[in-house]
């Protein structure tokens, strides 16, 4: 029995293949310790986007501008009888009721300037807007011919004129519009149909517009964040927008003009024109007016990828270093016949998963930078120190430095890319292929090394 025992003490010992499964029982029971890691990455990165959308909130969320939208109220006549009680017979009368009809802009032209800004909550920080928005533009001749109404029943003493927008908390100023030479202020309708818009009171000898065009003007200041969009609700709508931001995302159902698009580091200029043919509805609208949204356009103020989302992209490189550290170990143990105890192995394990935590703490307080930089330079320096009371053997002790700050060099250079990222990955995992591949094959399988 005792013999029995000694043997498989043994092969434990010496056999590359115990020594094989060893390693790989505990680069398993490492994945557990990692996976919390990428829990604790996700919860924080959670945590982030909730501060951030109470921020958001705060200040103003996206912002979709639609108007001015004149609205002229119109009559239409029903049918109804009434039944009379000393005929005793139903007499048929015409009831007025009152319908609208909604007009947009012959001609709609908007610049845009946005400034945008920090704002911080703790560690969490938010990218927001100020908007100062110039809107001008003409109405013409309305055209209520389709619904054969007539003259005397359109009630353009009772006519008004609609903004609408997504965020009505975001406002900062008085909005007014002038109409030919009248001014109008917009006040927000706290009607369900007319959520989130402003509309100005009864408006002065506006049927003079079936005579001759009447030019609008507007301003409004608006705060937002993530994005703001335009509808474009003219028959001919041109939008400028400037602004201090240095990664825009433009969106919607239409791009801006090639030739007047400039984006650099310290900000960007965009144009677009759009014209009725461009788009899948009229210049006017009867009884309702429909939810245009679909049809918006503008610019994502698109965060580049924050710390979080990177130090989550590093995590899932986690198996990769663990798996390939503790085979550079194992390698040197088979070729050089050192003795490397399973704890030690456990040791190099943890220490490697230690990276991840001190990645995501450091990057909350320094940028992804830094705090890569940190981790790293601390995880690849205490093993390295480990290694070599481990190996007694300079040379294998740089062996450790070198292949552990190659490592880390590949993964944070595919974090950096985007485009590349996959292809790069795909080139450097062939090459540490190949390096194994190579530096192993000299190994007798079997327990013994075969001669240079």
């Amino acid at each position: 029995m005792t013999s029995k025992k000694q043997k498989i003490g043994n092969w434990f010992k010496n056999s590359i293949s115990a020594k094989m499964l060893t390693v790989g029982f505990l680069i398993l029971i490492l994945l557990i310790p990692l996976g919390f890691v990428k829990d604790l990455i996700r919860e924080r990165g959670f945590r982030q986007t909730e501060v951030i959308d109470e921020i958001n909130t705060k200040w103003g969320n996206q912002v979709i501008l639609n108007g001015p939208i004149l609205k002229v109220p119109y009559n239409v006549y029903v049918e109804e009888k009434v039944f009379d009680e000393k005929t005793k017979t139903f007499l048929t009368t015409q009831k007025p009721e009152r319908h609208h009809a909604y007009f947009f802009p012959w001609e709609l032209d908007i610049k845009s300037q946005v400034k945008t800004k920090p704002l911080e909550r703790g560690i969490y920080e938010s990218v927001v807007f100020s908007s100062e928005n110039q809107i001008t533009g003409t109405f013409t001749k309305l055209n209520f011919s389709v619904k054969e109404i007539k003259e005397e029943d359109i009630l353009w003493d009772k006519a008004t004129l609609l903004v609408k927008t997504s965020n009505l908390k975001g406002i900062r100023n008085t909005v007014k519009v002038t109409l030919g030479e009248n001014e109008y202020d917009l006040k927000p309708k706290f009607d369900n149909a007319y959520m989130n818009t402003l509309e100005s009171g009864y408006l002065k000898n506006v049927q003079e517009i079936q005579k001759q065009p009447l030019a609008f003007e507007s301003k409004i200041a608006i705060n937002g964040s993530s994005t703001l969009q335009f509808i474009p609700i003219g028959k001919e709508t041109t939008v400028a927008m400037k602004s201090n931001w240095h990664s825009p995302s433009f969106n919607g159902n239409f791009l801006p003009d090639t030739e007047g698009k400039k984006i650099s580091s310290n900000g960007f200029e965009a144009k677009w024109k759009v014209l009725e043919t461009n788009r899948r509805f009229g210049q006017y609208f009867f009884d309702s007016l429909p939810n245009l949204s679909d049809f918006s356009f503008g610019t994502e103020f698109l965060v580049p990828i924050d710390d979080y989302q990177k130090t989550e992209r590093t995590s899932k490189y986690g198996l990769m270093i663990i798996g390939l550290t503790l085979l550079v170990f194992l390698l040197i143990q088979i070729s050089s016949k050192i003795a490397i105890h399973p704890f030690q192995y456990l040791m190099i394990g943890l220490a490697l998963v230690m990276f991840y935590t001190l990645l995501i703490s450091i990057s909350e307080h320094q940028n992804y930078l830094n705090a890569y930089l940190i981790s790293g330079v601390a995880v690849v320096s205490l093993i390295t120190i480990y290694s070599r009371s481990i190996l007694k053997n300079l040379k294998f002790t740089f062996l450790i430095l070198g292949s552990m700050f190659s490592l880390y060099a590949f993964i944070f250079v595919i974090i950096q890319l985007e485009d590349y990222a996959l292809l790069v990955g795909s080139v450097g995992l062939f090459v540490i292929l190949s390096i194994i591949m190579f530096t192993s094959r000299r190994i007798d399988w079997d327990g013994t090394e075969q001669p240079a």
